[in-house]
Parts: C-alpha cells; structure tokens; sequence
C-alpha cells in the first residue's frame, strides 16, 4: 500500500499541533492546581467511567505505584474516590466524582478559539474533521497497546 501525497512539511505541522494540545493540557492542569497526568487521568474516567487502579494505570501509562499515588492524590483533593467491586472484596474500582471547580473557566478560551475555527468549515468538512479525529484516536490507542505489548 503506496503513502498517499503530503505536504513537503505535514510531518512538522502534525507535530506542532500535537505540542500545542499537550501543552495547552499541561498549562490547564497547572491552573486548577493539577499536574498534567492527574488531569488526564481525570479525563479519562470522565470518558470512559469507572474501572480498577490497574486499567486506569494502562491507560495513562503509568505502573503500579505511581497509579496508587496518582489516585490518592485525586482521592485526597475530591475528585476521585475507591469504591468495592461487589463479589470480590480484594478489588476496588475509582471513580469520578467531582472535576477541578474553576477547570471549564481555565478551558474556555481554548474551547472558544477551536469552536471557531471549527465553525470556519462546511457541514461537510466539519465531517472529515470529526471522522479523522474519532479514527486517530483509535489508531493511537491501538499503537499505544502495541507499545506496551512489546
């Protein structure tokens, strides 16, 4: 399967925009008095719902002691919280229960300027847009269990 055509520096734009989001993530983590894998990993109940330290651990990439230590301090800030897996006393699941206060304040100006560039584009194109970033995120997910399986 032949690559189709790029631009001769679409490798450099990608990865702009890809320091851009993560800097932006970091600086807005900052804000609400967060570090960057805390609101992640925030994130990532947010979307996905509860589950075991360990599964929450594989999804940010973190091993067993710093998970524990992340969920603590999430626990201990509010936003998180332990709760038993019914039938099996040994495991506990985390689950969201609060986001940083002030966190929709901190992204709206960033939420704003992609909303207009997004309004920017046709009913069409907007479409692409949204296929595109539903299909990269499951190709990353994808790579990023490959990764971890080698």
């Amino acid at each position: 399967m032949s690559t189709p055509e790029m631009r001769p520096n679409a490798s450099e734009v990608y990865r702009r925009y890809l320091s851009a989001v993560m800097l932006h993530g970091q600086a807005g983590a900052r804000a609400v008095d967060l570090g960057g894998t805390d609101l992640y990993a925030l994130n990532i109940l947010g979307l996905t719902g509860p589950m075991t330290p360990g599964e929450l651990g594989a999804r940010s990439g973190l091993t067993t002691g710093p998970t524990t230590r992340l969920i603590d301090r999430l626990e201990d800030a509010g936003y998180v919280r332990r709760i038993p897996v019914p039938g099996d006393r040994r495991k506990v699941m985390v689950e969201l229960v609060d986001k940083p206060a002030d966190l929709d304040e901190v992204l709206t100006p960033a939420r704003r300027r992609i909303g207009e560039i997004i309004a920017g584009y046709s009913p069409e194109q907007r479409e692409v847009l949204f296929d595109y970033f539903t299909r990269a995120a499951d190709a990353y997910y994808a790579a990023a269990d490959e990764l971890r399986t080698q």
